[in-house]
């Protein structure tokens, strides 16, 4: 079958759309998904910086949203036609992380989520001219009409939801709410610092006062920190001097919990020094340099990790994020702005300069 989607064939260059093709049924255990929208992710962008990593030409997207037209069956199916979906990252299933509920943390994780898929698996879209397109980009490659997707990446949904709008619980959303209901486990009297209120530091702003924890979010502008004001938190301007002692008076002693979205050094140590004794900082953002931690900044029992995917296990965390949009409690449509599949070099260029939350595109001929 042949339709459109936005590839990206240079590292330096705008996305194409243009059409493509697709050269394989659904496979037992995968699932044929027209897409209604799909999230713009931070993730997305920074191929442009992997030096190389991620093969080119790629067809990107993995906050993709849609309906099943065709399935592959199989006992791992647990989607049928016609069943509204929301997708997620992709893991094998049967590695130890898998089993222990961590698929995040699957011991595939990068061979099925940032490399274009496995070199065993043999090339199935094209493009026009019948040129391979790394295919699986989180299991999805879901900037486009349609996605092959294993069923495992994918969790049913309510038809009656605005289903385009809810790719992003796939991934973003899902890793700053995970962070901290599943990560943190915060709850009434936990304090939180949030470093950085783009898409995921909203996120968990919105999923910490879902929670009656007390929060304190962190950036350098003025419209992030009104967002993260509107949805909880408490806002600091990232140019504050004496950021931690701030910190620290703000939260009672400290705070308990710490989640870093930016990769700037001199920031995860203000977090660290923010953090009250026994207080956990997680780390979401990639860093791309060493991280000098200052002396002191562990001591009196404090940690940091690396957390990925918000620790979650999507079928259980992307139900219980809808349940708590539909009460009003987490407002992830407020930061969401929709583009046609044909303007995402203008959704690119918004993301990156600050003019959009979270992008999301919409397949050729739709429009809302």
């Amino acid at each position: 079958m042949r339709f459109r989607a936005a590839v990206l064939r240079s590292y330096e260059k705008p996305f194409t759309v243009e059409e493509v093709a697709l050269r394989t049924d659904p496979a037992p255990g995968e699932i044929l998904v027209e897409i209604a929208g799909c999230g713009m992710c931070r993730t997305d962008l920074a191929v442009r910086r992997s030096a190389g990593r991620s093969p080119l030409p790629a067809v990107l997207g993995h906050e993709g949203a849609g309906v099943v037209v065709r399935a592959g069956g199989g006992p791992d199916t647990a989607v049928g036609v016609g069943d509204h979906v929301v997708l997620s990252f992709d893991s094998c299933g049967h590695c130890d992380n898998c089993r222990g509920a961590a698929p995040a943390y699957c011991d595939s994780f990068a061979s099925l989520n940032l490399f274009g898929g496995r070199a065993e698996d043999p090339p199935r879209l094209t493009d026009a001219a019948g040129g391979a397109l790394a295919p699986r980009w989180f299991g999805q490659s879901s900037f486009a009409e349609y996605a092959l997707v294993p069923a495992r990446n994918a969790v049913r949904v309510d038809p009656a939801l605005p289903l385009h709008l809810l790719g992003p619980l796939g991934c973003g959303f899902l890793t700053g709410a995970g962070a901290v209901l599943n990560t943190f486990a915060a709850g009434p009297g936990d304090t939180l610092v949030v470093l950085g209120a783009g898409a995921v530091g909203l996120a968990a702003v919105m999923a910490a006062t879902a929670a009656g924890a007390l929060t304190v979010a962190v950036d350098r502008h003025p419209g992030r920190l009104a967002l993260a004001e509107r949805f909880g938190a408490t806002p600091l301007p990232a140019t504050t001097a004496g950021l931690a002692e701030r910190v620290r008076r703000l939260t009672g002693g400290g705070a308990r919990y710490a989640l870093d979205t930016i990769a700037s050094a001199p920031l995860v140590n203000d977090a660290l020094r923010a953090l009250r004794p026994t207080g956990s900082l997680g780390l979401v953002a990639r860093l791309h340099t060493a991280l000098p931690l200052e002396p002191g900044t562990l001591d009196r029992g404090r940690s940091i990790r690396h957390l990925c995917e918000g620790d979650a296990v999507p079928s259980l965390l992307i139900p219980l994020l809808i349940r708590l949009w539909q009460a009003g409690r987490f407002p992830f449509d407020q930061l969401v702005r929709t583009y046609p599949l044909a303007d995402i070099n203008e959704a690119e260029r918004d993301c990156d300069a600050g003019r959009v939350v979270k992008p999301v595109l919409l397949p050729a001929g739709r429009s809302r």
